[in-house]
């Protein structure tokens, strides 16, 4: 049964599987997180393949993104050239991970269905490999990925992402934290709809070009400053830079009434940093902490709110 990291995008434009930054090319740092997704591949007599996704998720998630699942199942299935003519495969999805708007789900769901079928079809396939099926998969998700998703999934660990404009291997470097660092992940429970959210900033960026190129510059110049202050374990100026990616966030229309609001309840008890991560309008919203007793602060602010909250750490 295999089981990838979901991530966080924690500086990055955060429009998660297909980052509203990173399909234009600018780098991005994501965080694959202590949960995951399991996918579980059995072969049996009749032809096709059917699914069982038992993985808990946010009310109305899978209904919602039912028509793209079934279609990433396909893609992957389909680029692994697995053949389903002469017998049935049954699939079953579970794991710890909560499939929401924001949080890698679809990303991982695929990596762990590429890595189920790697192992039951002895495949051996090395990571790169498992990498591009998946990426095959958030094609049904995302129209056109940016890719951080399913390698932040397939690689695990703190990632440094560039994705190739001209169609060539994308920039993933492995970062090391010195330290680890407290986040609060707070869930909206709004699911959005990735391809929507993504063609209305595109719609909004060719409407205004000039405006999106000074913002593009000013996100371009956060991120090499987020990768420094992880590298140097500086969560107060990680934090800083996160305010800041948010406040861009707000200007291509990506942050929603909701996440707006966990933000400012996540500031005023304590926390350094703030943003969208994901598709945005919705999903979720993450949180860093100086500390682990700011943490549980933060987090229980959000649950006094009705908002699911999560804690983990990055780093």
């Amino acid at each position: 049964m295999e089981r990838p990291f979901f991530l966080a995008k924690f500086i990055s434009p955060f429009g998660c599987r297909r980052n509203h930054f990173v399909v234009y090319g600018l780098p991005a740092i994501a965080s694959a997180l202590g949960f995951f997704t399991t996918a579980d591949v059995k072969v049996v007599e009749g032809r096709g393949w059917s699914v069982d996704d038992q993985r808990p998720a946010t009310p109305g998630y899978k209904k919602t993104k039912y028509n793209e699942a079934m279609q990433s199942i396909t893609n992957v299935i389909n680029h692994l050239k697995i053949d389903i003519d002469s017998k049935k495969l049954e699939i079953t999805f579970g794991g710890n991970l909560i499939a929401a708007s924001g949080v890698g789900a679809s990303a991982a769901q695929c990596t762990s269905l590429a890595r189920a079928l790697n192992n039951k079809f002895n495949l051996n396939l090395d990571d790169e490999k498992i990498n591009e099926a998946a990426y095959e998969g958030e094609k049904a998700y995302h129209g056109t990925p940016s890719g951080i998703d399913n390698t932040a999934s397939t690689y695990g660990g703190l990632i440094w992402f560039v994705k190739n404009l001209s169609g060539g291997k994308n920039t993933m470097d492995l970062l090391r934290m010195p330290k680890k660092m407290p986040l609060v992940i707070a869930n909206s429970g709004i699911t959005a709809s990735t391809t929507e959210v993504v063609a209305d900033v595109r719609s909004l960026k060719e409407e205004n070009p000039e405006k999106f190129q000074k913002i593009f510059s000013k996100y371009e110049k956060l991120a090499y400053k987020a990768k420094n202050a992880l590298l140097e374990g500086n969560s107060v100026a990680t934090g800083a830079l996160m305010n800041q990616n948010h406040k861009l966030l707000q200007e291509i229309a990506v942050s929603g009434e909701v996440n707006d609001k966990l933000v400012d309840i996540a500031l005023k008890n304590g926390a350094i940093g703030a943003k969208v991560t994901g598709t945005g309008r919705g999903g979720l919203v993450i949180f860093l902490a100086e500390n682990e007793e700011i943490q549980e602060r933060i987090a229980k602010a959000i649950e006094k709110e009705g908002f699911d909250a999560w804690r983990t750490m990055i780093g």
